[in-house]
């Protein structure tokens, strides 16, 4: 017969702050993606985790607090995502349809992620702007964007004049879509989007679109 793993001790959480941190960051994550702000009860996630409102609140303050580093965790992931891609040795059309991809694969796999974004927008983006450490996220990934832009003007491939911000929201906007309309679309037309029948096919569509729009392939006719 072979011996029950020990439970933990109460002191183990103070000997190993970091690892109750993200414990309760794991759980809160998933508590306020299926309840919402409003929805989301402190006292639910420190059962959870098996922990004490108090110490929730020692960590992080307060729920908003929590909230907050919720999302900050969550956009840094997106972020960390985003510096695997090596665009200095990558043409142009690689790179950006490898980062169209890398972002699916990322929505695709973090769907909480989605569903926080849809709150977080729902709340005009309130918590979002009190944190520092999200105020210059979204520079790396705009940086990112703007070098393979770059790279393609330079060699020819990309004739149209892309604006960065413009090409994050195209590739967002898909791969959100998929996941955050998933329930809406299927009721209207009987399609899953997020089945797994359908997720190759998008996959390699999102990446398509955007060498298309960046190299003119769907450049209208002039008459």
């Amino acid at each position: 017969m072979s011996a029950q793993p020990a439970a933990r001790a109460p002191g183990d959480r103070q000997r190993d702050p970091d690892r109750t941190r993200a414990e309760i960051l794991a759980v809160a994550q998933r508590e306020f993606a299926r309840h919402g702000y409003a929805g989301a009860r402190v006292d639910d996630i420190a059962a959870l985790t098996r922990t004490t409102k108090r110490m929730i609140y020692y960590y992080f303050g307060g729920k908003e607090q929590l909230y907050v580093a919720v999302l900050e965790k969550a956009y840094s992931e997106v972020r960390a995502v985003e510096r695997t891609l090596d665009v200095e040795h990558l043409p142009p059309v690689e790179a950006i349809r490898t980062l169209a991809e890398l972002t699916f694969d990322h929505h695709d796999a973090h769907r909480d992620f989605i569903k926080l974004v849809s709150i977080e927008n729902i709340h005009q983006a309130e918590h979002i702007r009190k944190s520092e450490a999200l105020a210059n996220l979204g520079a790396p990934a705009l940086d990112l964007i703007s070098r393979i832009l770059d790279a393609g003007q330079a060699s020819g491939v990309f004739v149209t004049e892309a604006d960065a911000v413009d090409v994050h929201m195209m590739i967002s906007a898909f791969c959100v879509f998929r996941i955050s309309n998933q329930h809406t679309f299927g009721a209207l037309f009987g399609r899953d989007l997020t089945s797994p029948d359908h997720r190759a096919r998008h996959r390699t569509m999102i990446g398509e679109m955007v060498v298309a729009y960046l190299t003119g392939a769907g450049e209208r006719a002039v008459p």
